[in-house]
């Protein structure tokens, strides 16, 4: 079974590696890191380097597609080669899955006209005007279409999907494996569920971005 993750620059990190922590260890699986060319891709504040292993032509059809977000989606939302290689890999595939923005890679591509999908809750709006219907839940998922919240949601759409490629077990297995246990000092990882004063400072800190 090949895994493949989509890489390209100014991804964000953990939408890609949270999902690889659990899915690289399932048994009988190979996990590829695709992108339009070799080599390296920075993440979104250039400070990380990751590495694309194989380009799209290589990987014709995988049977599990992770598309991870971040602020570089928003130029290939309109980039025929990546959108035309994303339609060609959900052909055939067993699951077609994103993670936070991913999901607007998906939309562009026209594989969310019409369902409900969730990403970040700063983008819901542009996945809207991309044909789905924005949803605030964590995981999302109508038949082998997978979409996740923002980036740490990747885990659990993870294991949901590791259940279904294998079993339940296997999933807890796994989850055992990254000791993935949250249990957050706040609770605040949700647009429905922060502050006021948690959006005051979100809106401080865009300006100072």
């Amino acid at each position: 079974m090949q895994i493949a993750f989509l890489l390209f620059h100014r991804v964000t990190a953990l939408d890609a590696i949270g999902p690889y922590e659990v899915l690289q260890r399932l048994p009988n699986c190979e996990v590829v890191f695709v992108g339009a060319q070799r080599g390296e891709v920075r993440t979104e504040n250039g400070k990380l380097g990751l590495t694309v292993d194989a380009t799209l032509d290589e990987v014709p059809h995988p049977e599990v597609l992770v598309v991870p977000g971040g602020m570089g989606t928003r130029p290939l939302v309109k980039d025929e080669t990546i959108l035309g290689w994303i339609r060609q890999v959900h052909e055939a595939s067993t699951f077609t899955t994103s993670v936070c923005t991913g999901s607007l890679l998906l939309a562009a591509a026209g594989l969310l006209d019409g369902i409900t999908a969730t990403t970040h809750w700063g983008a819901k709006d542009h996945l809207e005007k991309l044909g789905a219907t924005y949803t605030e839940e964590r995981v999302v998922q109508h038949g082998k279409i997978i979409t996740a919240a923002g980036v740490s949601s990747g885990i659990d759409m993870a294991l949901s999907l590791a259940a279904q490629l294998t079993d339940p077990v296997t999933a807890q297995v796994m989850q055992l494996y990254i000791e993935y246990d949250p249990q957050p000092p706040y609770d605040s990882g949700a647009a429905s569920k922060a502050s006021q004063a948690v959006w005051d400072r979100v809106e401080e800190l865009r300006v100072m971005g």
